[in-house]
This record gives structure tokens, C-alpha cells and sequence, in this order.
């Protein structure tokens, strides 16, 4: 029979190994949960990697477009018509001749390149005079019409003949919607010009489309020196002067441009689908026939 003492050594001896298997048991839990979070931390650094290196594809998470913004499609994409506007035609002639006037810019905006504004007096309103934009693109001759517009007609001649237009780039192209090019802009950046403004020479029965020339401006009697030239599709309010037709061949030209598409980076950038063409237009020379 174990004595006192035995017992006591039985069960401090039993004690001892079950110490040692609860010690062992919590290293396993040790080497078992590291290695399970090693491996958890292997799978987040792949799953960022991948989505740094996709680029965040997830279209879930992809930012939408600006809510204005018209997709800008490939150039194989732009669907162009070929078929003329009819050009527009005052409902009652004007007087010959008229009465024009070029003030400095209501808000003080400098000249983008020196140039002097047309002096103010009496221009006719008959008549039509053909000019030829040379371009980096091709030849774009156009005709101003003194009837639709002779103060814009008076303003476009004088700038040509000073070189205002010579060394300048087209900057806004649109291929869906509005389907013209805009040019005149010293800056090239939209907010160009003269330094003087002169006003609206618009009716109500205005409507535009393919082959017609038309000033750009930024709201009522602001125009200057930007101008646009329809080769498709235009659906605008009459807000905007009509002084001219583009020939075929300048459409020839416009039609390249236009199949060229938009410069993505500045597609981007802008609100309302239109951009930098990717082709550039700048102006070489442009010359008035006497």
C-alpha cells in the first residue's frame, strides 16, 4: 500500500505532465496561427497587387462620366452626312449699306495678338468675297456672304488681311452632336481674341448644318475673332451669325479632321464631348481675293 509520501510524488509527477502537454498544445496553437496569418497575408498583398496593377477595373467602382459628357466615338465611328445644309436667308434684306461698330471688350480683355479693330463707318451688305484658309490639314476656301452678316463679313476681312489668323490652331473639334471645328483663337484655348467685340448679326429663322461658317461667341453681341465651321450635324438655338459657306473641297478637309477623332487626353477634360482634333489645322496663310 503507497504511503503518504508516494502519493504526493504520483501526483506531483502527473501534474508535471500535464503541464508539459498544455505547454506543448499552446505551441502548436502558436506555429498553427502564425502560419494562418502568414497565409491570410499573402492573399491581401495579392489581391491589392492585382487591383493596383488592373487599374481598379472593378466597373462598380469605376468613376461614371461627367453627366453632360457625349461618349467621343472612334474615328471609324463618326458618321458624317453628305449632304448640305440649305444655306439660310434673311426674311427682309438688310439696308445698303450698313452701319458697324467694333468697341473695345466690355471687360477689358486684352488682344491675344496685336492687331488694330476695324474702323466703324458704313460697309456694304451685298456681295460676296471668297477667301482660302491654308492649313497644315489642306486648303479650307470658304465664301462670306455680305448679305447675312456684312459687320462680320468686314470684321473677317480685316482680321485676314493683318495676319491675325496666320500661325493660329483649331482647338475644339466635335464629331457627335455638333459637328464643326472652331478656330481664331490666338491661344488656342477658347478664351482668345481680338480685344474688341461686335454684335449679333442673327435673325430667327437661322438653322445650321453641313457647309456653313459661323461665329463663336460667349453670349449676346460678344463675338470677336472665333469662328466655327459646320461639316454635319449642328442643332443650335439662332444665337450664333452665319456669314459664309465652306466649298467642298474645304468639306474634304473638315471630313479628314473629323475621322481623325478627338485627342483622348482632351476628350477627357472636357464636359461636352468635344476636344483638341487629333490632326492638327493651323492656319499658314489666309488670303482674301481682290
Amino acid at each position: 500500500m503507497a504511503t503518504n509520501q508516494q502519493r504526493r510524488e504520483a501526483a506531483k509527477r502527473k501534474l508535471e505532465r500535464q503541464l508539459a502537454h498544455r505547454a506543448e498544445r499552446a505551441k502548436r496553437r502558436k506555429i498553427v496561427g502564425a502560419v494562418a496569418t502568414g497565409a491570410i497575408v499573402v492573399v491581401v498583398i495579392g489581391i491589392v497587387v492585382t487591383v493596383v496593377y488592373s487599374g481598379g477595373s472593378d466597373s462598380q467602382n469605376a468613376a461614371p462620366p461627367p453627366p453632360s459628357a457625349t461618349p467621343t466615338p472612334p474615328p471609324s465611328a463618326v458618321n458624317i452626312p453628305t449632304a448640305r445644309a440649305p444655306m439660310p436667308k434673311r426674311p427682309q434684306a438688310l439696308a445698303n449699306p450698313v452701319s458697324c461698330d467694333y468697341p473695345a471688350d466690355t471687360q477689358g480683355k486684352p488682344a491675344s495678338k496685336p492687331v488694330k479693330a476695324p474702323a466703324a463707318g458704313q460697309v456694304p451688305s451685298t456681295g460676296t468675297v471668297n477667301v482660302t484658309l491654308k492649313s497644315t490639314a489642306g486648303d479650307i476656301p470658304v465664301t462670306l456672304d455680305r448679305a447675312l452678316a456684312p459687320c462680320t463679313v468686314n470684321n473677317f476681312i480685316d482680321l485676314s488681311k493683318q495676319g491675325f489668323f496666320t500661325d493660329t490652331q483649331c482647338h475644339r473639334l466635335g464629331t457627335v452632336g455638333l459637328q464643326m471645328l472652331q478656330c481664331g483663337d490666338p491661344t488656342a484655348t477658347g478664351t482668345g481674341g481680338p480685344g474688341y467685340s461686335f454684335k449679333d448679326e442673327i435673325f430667327p429663322e437661322l438653322t445650321y448644318g453641313r457647309g456653313m461658317l459661323a461665329m463663336a461667341n460667349a453670349g449676346p453681341n460678344t463675338n470677336g475673332s472665333q469662328f466655327f465651321m459646320v461639316y454635319g450635324d449642328a442643332q443650335l438655338s439662332p444665337n450664333y451669325t452665319v456669314f459664309g459657306s465652306i466649298s467642298d473641297d474645304g468639306l474634304k478637309v473638315l471630313d479628314k479632321v473629323a475621322k481623325a477623332g478627338i485627342d483622348p487626353a482632351s476628350a477627357a477634360q472636357s464636359q461636352d464631348g468635344t476636344g483638341k482634333p487629333t490632326t492638327p489645322v493651323k492656319f499658314t496663310a489666309v488670303t482674301v481675293a481682290s
